[in-house]
């Protein structure tokens, strides 16, 4: 074997014919603000949204709390794993921090309020599978997002905002 010869193409598989007709492809999605821009959501956050999966109920976003910022109470109803990208937040129901690099997982049916006092704030890239319902200050239910709920959430900012939509990020 050559060392310095790189396998360009692997061998045709059965599958392959198939998968070109009909799969999609993998896709690139921007991360700059001008093409994938911030969605407020409330007054101390921001959502830079990345994919979203219907057959799946899954969805991947950027999560930006402000300095000072929290998220209201809520519960998972599936899976949601995250990684720190800037900043430092927690949940008010633990007593560990996260920072940069740090890894969270969080299995159905958990509920938790988190929060950001880094002054700069905090952004973590989140996968959230299944529904997530959010509670008031009273612990009353406001509202339940899903990978429906975030599209919407997506497609109303960009429309209003004379945004295209990439259509890409559906999966």
């Amino acid at each position: 074997m050559n060392d310095q010869k790189l396998i360009t193409k692997l061998p045709d598989e059965p599958h392959e014919a198939m998968i070109h007709r009909f799969g999609k492809e993998g896709a690139f999605i921007p991360g700059d603000d001008e093409n994938n821009p911030w969605v407020p959501f409330g007054e101390q956050a921001a959502i830079k949204h990345l994919a979203f999966d219907v057959r799946q109920n899954s969805a991947a976003n950027i999560l930006w709390v402000k300095g000072g910022g929290r998220i209201g109470t809520h519960r998972h109803r599936g899976v949601v794993s995250a990684v720190t990208l800037e900043g430092s937040w927690g949940y008010h129901e633990y007593d560990w921090v996260a920072r940069p690099g740090d890894f969270v997982y969080e299995l159905p049916g958990t509920a938790h309020t988190l929060y950001s006092d880094d002054p700069n704030g905090m952004k973590a890239l989140f996968w959230l599978s299944g529904a997530i319902e959010f509670f008031d200050d009273q612990a009353n239910f406001e509202f339940t997002a899903d990978v429906f709920w975030f599209i919407d959430h997506y497609v109303t900012y960009c429309e209003a905002n004379n945004i295209p939509v990439n259509k890409d990020m559906f999966i």
